[in-house]
Order: structure tokens, then sequence, then C-alpha cells
């Protein structure tokens, strides 16, 4: 048979582009791919497969949609001069987007064209004669599951095809779930158990069908109003992360942010994630999008600073201080901040050598300092080391407004301005950038081993209310964080809590919309939103994609509500 390459930079048709669901491929046969071995082949085959999620995860596709959306990010038209792009942030904040958002036509988009690539690689891998093609087909045929995993929680909907020719079979609902589900346990068998957390392994698979099963009653019936959790669902959840923990292959980190930091791909809690290894040129976004735009994060890059983008909510923000009145959270809790410029805590330590430079991570608050930027250059002190101070608002040409993020952050010209909100750092900056933005080699976490027991608990919640299993498990990932004080171990546990503890270990994560819809609070107000129309669970479908179809009447039909 012939062997066959995808041409990576032709993969997706015009058709895709658009929105559409004639996922057709372009491809060259084996005359322009002389001396490759089928196992060359194969490689070249399976990498595009993958090679779309760290455009997926940017800061204005998939996060936007699943954190600006919610209660834990909020991303203001800032100095009245950034991030208008049309008022697409504030709609999203305020539950008003629309079809024609491009932020939700780009996600689209994009998942799509991962799904394309999973149909070409699961179409052009048996062609080919080498034994690891079993492992490949295997993670193609998964991805594209994981792909209709994200278009089912976004979008309501599901595209099932096998021909790249034909035109996509549409599933919403109960049939979408089962769908996914028999196309994860197909694929199950044939996936390695260790190959990292970048491919798509036993353990990813386990925790995508326990992340489908404990959503499949808001997937089932999505304006239900009250979602109906079964059982055998719940069954399903416990069964798949019991058998994540027993494999061995995972372990909680005792360092939180050591979890993002930038050599996290042995991080051995990390079970699925987008690989952004220094050589497949990943990127720094979740790292620089919240920072001020005068916090300069590598002394080597002094081009390279923050966006002023989203800070966090101030109703967030109280979850945190009302878990632990009256002490402050940072004092009690390691995920919430980790200091590594100790000017913060004495004020003389304000010469650091470029080696130590480290901003501080976790949720920012107040008067922040860094390296002092002067015609181009960051000052030195006379030793050589980097020089330290207050940060004030030069890039942004007001040098007397400190750069002192308070908690108050809103779409008023006041809430607007450059210093509100407090910012999340949780991922960290590569040193080994060539750019100082993009190149980041923290893997974007998909799933980790800390949600496998937040779901288990959660699980055993909804189906017997079983408390004490519940709060075991919660516990014992609190208590793993042993790098510093852990946080207390919690007393009692119920949903409400156990929602609480999920917007502790996972904020900015990208999982905040899912959690709140599945949870019953997606319909709540918090700081510039009070729309409660639970239509807007879903977002809307791109009105790209519906013109993209209108060839085939009553094929493509937008969501409720839009």
């Amino acid at each position: 048979m012939k062997k066959i390459l995808i041409i990576i930079g032709m993969l997706v048709s015009v058709y895709v582009m658009n929105g559409c669901t004639n996922l057709t491929e372009n491809v060259l046969d084996e005359a322009s791919a002389t001396g490759l071995s089928d196992r060359q082949a194969a490689d070249g085959i399976i990498a595009p497969v993958y090679a779309r999620l760290p455009d997926i995860f940017t800061h204005t596709n998939y996060f936007a949609l699943q954190e600006i959306s919610t209660d834990e990010a909020i991303l203001p038209y800032r100095g009245g001069t950034d991030w208008g792009d049309n008022g697409i942030y504030l709609a999203m904040h305020q539950h008003t987007y629309a079809s024609t958002d491009p932020n939700l036509r780009n996600t689209w988009n994009l998942i799509l064209q991962g799904v394309s690539r999973a149909i070409t690689a699961i179409n052009t891998l048996p062609t080919l004669n080498d034994p690891v093609t079993k492992t490949y087909l295997a993670e193609a045929r998964g991805m594209r599951a994981y792909y209709g995993l994200l278009t089912l929680d976004l979008f309501g909907l599901v595209f099932v095809k096998d021909d790249l020719g034909a035109n996509s079979t549409i599933l919403r609902g109960d049939q979408a779930v089962e769908y996914l589900k028999n196309e994860l346990l197909a694929v199950e068998p044939n996936l390695e158990p260790s190959v990292g957390p970048g491919r798509l392994s036993k353990g990813a698979a386990w925790g995508l069908l326990a992340r489908l099963h404990l959503n499949a009653a808001v997937y089932r019936d999505p304006y239900a109003a009250q979602f109906t959790f079964k059982p055998e669902d719940m069954d399903k959840v416990v069964e798949y992360c019991d058998k994540i923990i027993n494999s061995g292959q995972y372990q909680l980190s005792r360092d939180y942010f050591s979890i993002f930091n930038s050599d996290n791909h042995t991080n051995k809690e990390l079970i699925f994630a987008v690989d952004q290894r220094a050589e497949l040129n990943g990127h720094n976004r979740m790292a620089y999008f919240s920072l001020s735009g005068d916090q300069f994060p590598l002394p080597a890059y002094p081009n390279a600073n923050g966006t002023d983008g989203p800070g966090i909510t101030p109703d967030y923000y109280r979850t945190w201080v009302n878990a632990y009145a009256p002490k402050d959270p940072a004092s009690v809790d390691p995920r919430f901040y980790k200091q590594n410029l100790s000017i913060y805590s004495n004020p003389a330590d304000s010469c650091v050598a470029e080696a130590d430079f480290n901003v501080n991570r976790g949720i920012l608050r107040g008067q922040q300092y860094g390296l002092i930027r002067r015609n181009g250059v960051f000052l030195k002190c006379p030793d050589g080391k980097y020089k330290v101070a207050k940060l004030f608002h030069d890039t942004r040409n007001r040098p007397t407004q400190p750069v002192d993020f308070t908690e108050q952050i809103d779409f008023t010209v006041a809430g607007s301005n450059y210093n509100t909100g407090y910012r999340v750092e949780k991922y960290e900056f590569s040193k080994k950038s060539v750019s100082g933005r993009n190149f980041g080699e923290a893997d974007i976490i998909i799933l980790r081993l800390a949600e496998v027991y937040h779901m288990r608990a959660e699980a055993r919640l909804r189906k017997g209310n079983d408390a004490a299993s519940a709060l075991a498990d919660i516990n014992l990932v609190r208590a793993s964080r042993t790098a510093t004080t852990p946080p207390p171990a919690l007393t009692s546990m119920n949903l409400d809590l156990l929602f609480r503890e999920r917007g502790f270990e996972f904020y900015w994560e990208m999982l905040r919309r899912t959690d709140m819809i599945r949870f019953g609070k997606y319909e709540d107000k918090w700081t510039e939103k009070t729309n409660t129309d639970k239509l807007k669970r879903i977002f809307p479908i791109p009105q790209t994609a519906i013109d993209g179809a209108s060839n085939l009447p009553g094929y493509l039909k937008q969501n409720d509500s839009y």
C-alpha cells in the first residue's frame, strides 16, 4: 500500500476553516516521501493530531471561554484603550456572547481541525506496516473523542465521521455521550500506560471517561432545571478514578506550584497535558496574560512584559478570605501564593542575580516589585546584579501611578484601570525562551491526579452522600503539598464545600465554566454579571459555521437563544 504523509501546512481545507463539517484533508503519496520508513511515516501522521492543542489552549481561545465566562476571571477595557476588542470580553463575562464572537469561532475551527487531523490519521495509519501504528491508531481515535468531548461541552454537539469525503453525523444529548464513551472504551486496550503526559495514555483515557460520566447529566440535558446524576454514572466515575489511582503511574506533587513550572513535563501529577517542551515551540501566554505591562519576568528580555489582561473577581477572591478568616489566605494555603522575590518581605533585598530572579506565583495582590527598565534596558546594581524596586506604570505613560493591584475590578472607568484586580501567575516563565513571550516550556495541564481525587469525591457525594469518603479524598490532596506547610485539613464535606475547594485547587486551569454548570452556579450573579439565562450554558455555534453549512438545509442548527 502507498505510504501517505500529511502536509501539515495544508491539512485543513477551506471548509474546515469556515467552520463547516466536511472535514477534508489534503495528502501526498509516497512519491514525495522517498526514503521514509513506515515508522517515520507513522510519526509524521500522528504528530499533527496533537499539534493544534497549543493553539486551542491559548489565552484568547479556550481559556477565554472557560474562565472569562465565570466568576474566576474578568477582563475589562483596560484604561479605555486595551482589551476593548469590540466588547467581546465584556460580553463573555456577562453571558451576552454572540455567534460572531471571534474567540468562539477560532476555538471552534481549531477543535474541528483537530478532528480532521485525527480522521486523516485513522484512515492513513492502517496503510503502514510498523507495530507502533496500533498504538498510534488508538491515540488518533481517542483524540477524535477528546475533541468531540470539547465540542460537546462547549457547543452541545459531537461530529461523527470516518470517511473524509462524507458529511459528518451530528449527535447531541445521550447519543453524543454514548458515542464518546464507546470510542474511549474501544481504544483504551491499545493505549500505552507510560507515554508521558503529552500523548493519550491509558490513564488519560480513564480520566476522560471519568469526566464524561461526571458531566453526563449536563450533556444529556444541558438546560435542565436540575441535573439528574445517575448512580451508574457515578459508579463509573469511581471505577475509572480508582484505575488511575491504583495504577501507580501518578503521584501528587509536594510543591503545588512545581506542577506549573517550565519543567513540569516530568511532574508525576500530570496525566494529560499540552506538550510544550522547548523543541515543540510552545507558548508562554498562560504566564504573561494576567501580569502588568510593567512586570518583566525574564532579565534577558526587556521587551517581554505582561499584557494587563484579566484579574480575578472580588467574588472569587472572597471565597478564599471567607474560608480562612481571620487569617490571610496566603499564610494558610500554599496554593494561594508563593513569594519568590524577597524584597516583598525585606525591602533591603533590592539586588538580585539573573539566575535567582523569579516573579512571585499564585494570586498577586497590592504593590508589585520587579525589574526596572529605563531606555529599553534593565537597571543594575554596582555588583552587576539586577535592580528590583517598586513598579510604576511606565509602559502606560503613567510613571507616578504604582503597579498596586486592587481587589476591586469591574467595567466602570475606575474599575477598568491598569492596576485593578488581583492577578494570577500560575505557570512559570521559561528561562530558555527565545522571545520571553512565546516558546514556553511549561506543559498546559488538561488533566492531573488531584482532579481524579476530586472527581471521585464528587461522585461519592452525588450518589450516596458519602461525605466521609469524599472528605478523605479532598484532605489527602490538601495534605500532599508538604514542600511548605500544607493547608489545614477540612472537618466536613458537602457539594458546596467541594465546589469551593475545586476553585482553590484548579483556578485558572480552564475547568471553571464546566464546574459552575455542573454545580448549578453558572446562572448565579457576580461582578458585572447578572444574566441568569440557563440557555447560555452552551455557546452559540459560530455564524461562519452556520453559513458554511447553508447548502445543507436543517443540517447544522443554531443552539437555542442565539
